[in-house]
């Protein structure tokens, strides 16, 4: 499920991704995935290429918020979240801090 996740962010050039395990640290999931479109319209099109994918590979239908709006857009699709902001609002909300991913070891290229 990352995979194909973190496939479909390269191939929308969503921006600055960030993978976070998440295995230990909550029960909510077992990783999240943050990154950032350039817009709302390429976040809403990020989110809608990840939704996509992830129901024509199995993986069910994930529950989204914020497609709406396309400023913070949360995919949650079990054991895997993704989070695609616009660039201010997540600087604003700083996801990374919280759940530790400035850590090297969490960072992935982007």
């Amino acid at each position: 499920m990352r995979s194909v996740a973190l496939a479909c962010l390269e191939d929308m050039k969503a921006e600055e991704t960030v993978e976070i395990d998440l295995a230990g640290k909550t029960s909510i999931a077992d990783a999240m995935i943050i990154t950032s479109g350039r817009s709302q319209r390429h976040v809403g099109s990020i989110a809608d290429k990840v939704i996509q994918e992830l129901k024509s590979r199995g993986f069910g239908n994930p529950r989204v918020e914020g497609l709406p709006a396309c400023d913070w857009v949360l995919i949650d699709a079990g054991d895997l979240l993704v989070h695609i902001f616009r660039p201010e609002v997540r600087h604003f909300y700083n996801l990374e801090k919280i759940w530790g991913a400035d850590r090297p070891a969490d960072r992935l290229a982007g």
